[in-house]
């Protein structure tokens, strides 16, 4: 992100750009950072955008071929076309001399490391991946977010924020809309405005059903299944955030029991730092042959869907059944 600021500023810039990840939110704010900076805001002249996995390469190198129309360049921009993913050679032997007065700028979500456009790309210009980003990274951005409208929140609040939106810089944007709405006319914002506007995430709900499982709180436990499939969340899906979380729970459990900290834990297990304290109280009330116990019929119940011996509705609710009944 620093090499595009450099270039921005410095007016030098590379003939193409990768931006590529799971961070939309960066990854959209950066892709038209450098297309205002490289072409004037009302130049439909001299921009093309193709969008989609049916792109022609060889229109887009007689495309970037073309003189620019009373301008210093031609910018191309290409998005979602997944050919970081798959074969286009004629595209990636341009990348070895694309014309002076071109520049390419791709936006993808996902490459592969190995294929020839990502190498003709990186060697050309500047590949730049978007990760989610830490949760200090975020709290500071939201609270320069907050410090704009003068509003305040505690930490225990932007942590229980941060447990509803997940780390995914959209949605916080979209959840702290609502919430500076809420709290319009108001400084501090409270709990209650946060449980009154915040939408959960699907992963919150699956910790909260895990939790009544745990507790042996069956149709709490089922209710929220419901809620879940309500929402249109597909089973399988609700089937794969199950068992990473009683994963997350068996890596923690191991860990707190080899003595690492809960700096260590939120490294080691891949979850995030403020999570680890929650996740070991609730891995407290499994042991660990239960947990395994948990994840091994989380695969078994997969396989039954793929088999056809259960429907997939019928196989999560069966294995809830199971681990919250009394």
């Amino acid at each position: 992100m620093k090499g595009i600021q450099e270039d921005i500023k410095s007016g030098n810039f590379q003939p193409a750009y990768l931006l590529y990840g799971e961070e939309s939110y960066l990854k959209r704010q950066y892709a038209q950072k450098l297309r205002q900076a490289l072409a004037d805001a009302e130049d439909i002249m001299n921009v093309t955008v193709y969008e989609g996995k049916n792109i022609n390469p060889g229109e887009i190198i007689d495309l970037a071929e073309t003189l620019p129309f009373f301008a210093a360049r031609r910018l191309i921009v290409i998005e979602d076309s997944k050919i970081f993913k798959s074969s286009c050679e004629e595209l990636a032997e341009y990348m070895k001399h694309i014309a002076d007065t071109a520049c390419f700028v791709f936006v993808e979500e996902e490459v592969d490391k190995r294929s020839k456009m990502y190498k003709a790309v990186k060697q050309a210009g500047r590949v730049v991946e978007f990760a989610r980003q830490k949760d200090d990274v975020l709290t500071r951005w939201i609270l320069s977010r907050l410090k704009q409208e003068n509003k305040k929140i505690t930490q225990r609040e932007m942590q229980l924020f941060l447990e509803k939106t997940g780390n995914d810089m959209e949605n916080i944007e979209k959840e702290l809309e609502k919430v500076l709405c809420y709290t319009l006319g108001r400084e501090v914002i409270t709990r209650e405005d946060l449980e009154a506007v915040c939408v959960a995430q699907t992963t919150g709900k699956i910790f909260e059903m895990v939790d009544k499982i745990a507790e042996k709180k069956l149709r709490q436990a089922l209710e929220l299944y419901y809620d879940l499939l309500a929402l249109k969340e597909p089973p399988m899906r609700i089937l794969f955030l199950i068992a990473r979380q009683f994963q997350i729970l068996l890596q923690v459990k191991e860990l707190g029991n080899k003595g690492f900290d809960p700096k260590s834990i939120a490294s080691k297990a891949g979850i995030r730092d403020f999570a680890v304290r929650k996740n070991l109280a609730q891995a407290k009330r499994f042991s660990e042959r239960q947990l395994w116990e948990a994840v091994t019929d989380c695969v078994e119940a997969e396989e039954d869907v793929k088999t056809g011996n259960l429907n997939d509705r019928m196989a999560v609710e069966l294995l809830i059944v199971k681990f919250a009944s009394p």
